[in-house]
């Protein structure tokens, strides 16, 4: 891979990491605990907000998960190892990178991954 676009997907995993960052920053109020007086919520109410924090709770560990793979493969720039799968030690097709910037693995090596 040239430096050129591999300082082009290290400012797109750059990029989506400050998104992510925002996006964990800006969702705390939802998965704050529900308050449980009647007397202000009514009990489906109080229902739709706690189904409304769980949807919120998983959908941050979701974007956690996609942090640390993103983390990952900046720390993956940063050792010049960004584009080359660790099982292989071929490189990843730019096509899957441009797809998915955090990509470990190359196509061959995930495809045979999710048939164990």
């Amino acid at each position: 891979m040239t430096s050129e676009k591999l300082r082009l997907f290290q400012q797109r995993l750059e990029a989506l990491q400050w998104e992510l960052l925002a996006a964990k920053d800006a969702a705390q109020d939802s998965t704050k605990p529900v308050a449980l007086d009647q007397a202000s919520v009514g009990r489906l109410s109080r229902m739709d907000a706690m189904q409304s924090q769980a949807m919120a709770i998983e959908t941050q560990r979701r974007r956690d998960i996609h942090l640390q793979r993103v983390r990952e493969a900046l720390a993956r720039v940063q050792a010049d190892e960004y584009g080359i799968c660790p099982v292989c030690d071929e490189d990843i097709d730019v096509r899957r990178l441009n797809s998915d910037p955090a990509a470990i693995l190359c196509i061959g090596c995930a495809s045979r991954q999710e048939m164990r």
